[in-house]
């Protein structure tokens, strides 16, 4: 293992708890997931799917649930997350007319038989994948042929100035390195997924104050929540620190966070590319 890869793994039950913790105030600091969700959702439209069972896979809240019942009409949508606070509202959150369910799970075992699910929606949860690739593996075993799997992701580019603020103060990571989009394309067709597609766009998100941007990051479950994460009685002079190298960089008075986003779908085991589309291999994508 890269030793990059190694320092970047999550403890799963410390990002539980912080997405349990985030779950009452989620919907209103979630601009980000809520851009990315709207960016899926376009990708989806001109789509041509047949879809009974979907599954929104790492649902949070369940923002996206009602609005995939209305794309596909009388489907089943599972709303599928680790934590169980967040899916309590997912609950409160569906209406009578809309088929939503809600199951508690993990992403690396789902509950589902095999080519049981016709489409996975997954908006912002490979970013607390470790391993993408046995990710990758449950979603090909669970759908159909020729089912759908639509995810978006954050690039490597991301968060790179809470990276270099925390570099200058401490040696330890504290921001985790996410995989390059062609690795993601790659880990995808070993799992038996096929004809990925990706394409990247960028979002740069702006604060007056670091004390805004680590409430935003802390009211969404963001904060660190990395095996190596230091624990040591320094810890609150190295953030003060890391928090002045975020105000030297302000540009007109403002902090910066630039995130690379990263859209993909692919096809369950089986899938051919329509006539007249033409699909190319994941090494090849060039970014926008």
């Amino acid at each position: 293992m890269n030793p990059d890869d190694e320092n970047s793994l999550l403890n799963s039950k410390d990002v539980r708890r912080r997405f349990d913790r985030a779950a009452a105030g989620f919907d209103s600091v979630d601009f980000i997931h809520s851009s990315m969700r709207k960016g899926l959702l376009a990708r989806l439209a001109p789509m041509v799917v047949d879809a009974s069972r979907i599954v929104d896979l790492g649902a949070a809240t369940g923002s996206a649930a009602p609005l995939l019942a209305k794309r596909f009409r009388g489907a089943h949508v599972v709303a599928v997350d680790v934590s169980g606070d967040m899916l309590r509202l997912v609950k409160k959150r569906r209406s009578w007319f809309a088929r939503v369910s809600a199951v508690q799970a993990d992403a690396n075992s789902l509950p589902f038989a095999d080519h049981s699910v016709d489409v996975v929606f997954s908006n912002l949860l490979l970013p607390w994948i470790d391993n993408p690739a046995r990710v990758f593996a449950e979603i090909a075993r669970v759908l159909r042929d020729n089912g759908l799997f639509l995810f978006s992701t954050l690039g490597p580019d991301s968060l790179k100035e809470l990276r270099e603020a925390w570099g200058g103060s401490d040696p330890d990571v504290h921001v985790r390195r996410f995989p390059d989009m062609h690795d993601i394309g790659d880990a995808a067709v070993r799992a038996g997924l096929c004809d990925p597609v990706l394409d990247v766009d960028r979002l740069l998100v702006t604060y007056r104050t670091t004390e805004a941007l680590f409430a935003d990051l802390s009211a969404v479950g963001a904060r660190n929540s990395l095996r190596r994460r230091s624990r040591s009685l320094g810890g609150a002079r190295r953030f003060r620190e890391m928090a002045n190298a975020l105000d030297r960089s302000r540009n007109d008075g403002l902090l910066s966070l630039d995130l690379e986003l990263v859209y993909g779908h692919c096809w369950g085991p089986g899938a051919r590319s329509p006539a007249g589309e033409y699909r190319v291999d994941a090494t090849q994508i060039r970014r926008r």
